[in-house]
């Protein structure tokens, strides 16, 4: 079987303008810069320097509107800026879910300890995590299994996703807050 070769058109600044934003609007997940070129502009002779470029023109065309374009851990966003969430929480009818303490302690650890076991976040916390902590992170795709730890039993090693990122509007685990130390927590 010969596979056939795209023939890839031209096109301008405007119009591609348009394509991207356009795609970055109706899109359900962030895009990054090769999902942009390999699901909307396959047709199109455009490099990745060049979405780039469009991209950061869009950044400052949107800049301190009501919607802003975001980097996010898998690519770009379009949302509201924070300093605007209290005013319009009340339009999103959905409620966001309640997390347990134990829950958001769970995840906590995965995102600053990671990779690390299910015995290890037990040591911390002082108490059993349960599966379902385990399950729900899993399904909502905020952690994931790495490996398993060389020892005896050699248990699952979890650490957070590239969705965790998306969800709480970071482009990486740098920038997570820093941790308090102990000695202030306790006080």
């Amino acid at each position: 079987m010969i596979a056939e070769k795209i023939r890839h058109k031209d096109i301008d600044d405007e119009k591609l303008q348009r394509l991207v934003e356009a795609a970055l609007f109706i899109a359900d997940k962030p895009l990054s810069v090769q999902l942009l070129k390999r699901d909307f502009l396959i047709e199109y002779r455009v490099s990745n320097l060049r979405i780039r470029d469009i991209i950061i023109a869009i950044q400052a065309h949107y800049k301190g509107r009501g919607v802003e374009l975001n980097k996010v851990a898998t690519g770009y966003r379009f949302q509201t800026p924070k300093e605007l969430s209290d005013d319009l929480a009340h339009l999103y009818q959905e409620k966001a879910p309640k997390y347990s303490r134990a829950i958001l302690e769970t995840l906590a650890l995965i995102a600053y300890k990671q990779p690390i076991t299910r015995g290890e976040i037990e040591d911390i916390r002082g108490v059993a995590v349960s599966s379902q902590i385990i399950k729900t992170l899993t399904e909502r795709n905020w952690i994931k299994t790495v490996g398993h730890k060389e020892v005896p039993g050699r248990p699952v090693l979890y650490a957070s996703t590239q969705e965790f990122l998306d969800y709480f509007s970071l482009t990486s685990l740098d920038q997570l807050p820093a941790l308090m130390p102990m000695a202030e927590l306790t006080d």
